[in-house]
């Protein structure tokens, strides 16, 4: 287990707290994660800034989840999955579609199917697909900009699935009645 801990408002560095503030204000609360973050403002203001970047791809709040949440099962991230099927839900995300990315089985609907398959080919091969795997992407009804925003995605979820890996992040209370595990998922 790292020594890594999930700060307050009262114990994270000065840098931190006014990033701890915004995820307050925005969220009611600031989940543990960005707890854990305020150890380093730089990663604390990374994350925050990749997220509302994301916001602002040509995906829509169900495209962003798909590439999340499919980051979330082949990283075994039980925090992140717990989290994301909770905005999913908030978002009124399609019920089908979260509990496919839960159990990493096909969406229903092709053009979200080809999404998910094109971000874990992203995941899987760390970037190296084939021409074909682009090509099925385009077809869907992507485009090539949609490429490197599922690249956004991944790279976002990297630093909250490799923190919360060395941290051990405790689950916030207002994400447990959404908890994951990879071999629930595979038992779907």
């Amino acid at each position: 287990m790292s020594n890594l801990i999930v700060h307050t408002h009262d114990t994270a560095p000065a840098a931190s707290k006014p990033i701890l503030e915004a995820i307050q204000m925005a969220n009611g609360f600031v989940p543990n994660l960005f707890g854990v973050f305020a150890e380093s403002p730089a990663i604390a203001e990374a994350y925050a800034v990749l997220s509302t970047i994301f916001e602002k791809t040509d995906f829509t709040v169900t495209e962003r989840q798909v590439v999340l949440m499919s980051n979330n099962r082949l990283n075994d991230c039980t925090y992140c999955m717990a989290a994301h099927t909770t905005i999913s839900k908030m978002q009124g995300i399609d019920a089908d579609v979260i509990e496919a990315l839960r159990n990493g089985t096909a969406i229903n609907d092709p053009k979200l199917e080809a999404l998910r398959l094109f971000a874990v080919r992203i995941n899987e091969t760390r970037g190296i697909v084939g021409q074909g795997d682009i090509d099925a992407f385009l077809e869907a009804g992507y485009s090539k900009a949609n490429i490197l925003e599922v690249i956004l995605g991944t790279s976002f979820k990297v630093l909250s699935k490799h923190t919360n890996h060395i941290a051990q992040t405790p689950l916030d209370d207002a994400f447990k009645a959404n908890i994951w595990s990879k071999s629930d998922s595979l038992a779907a």
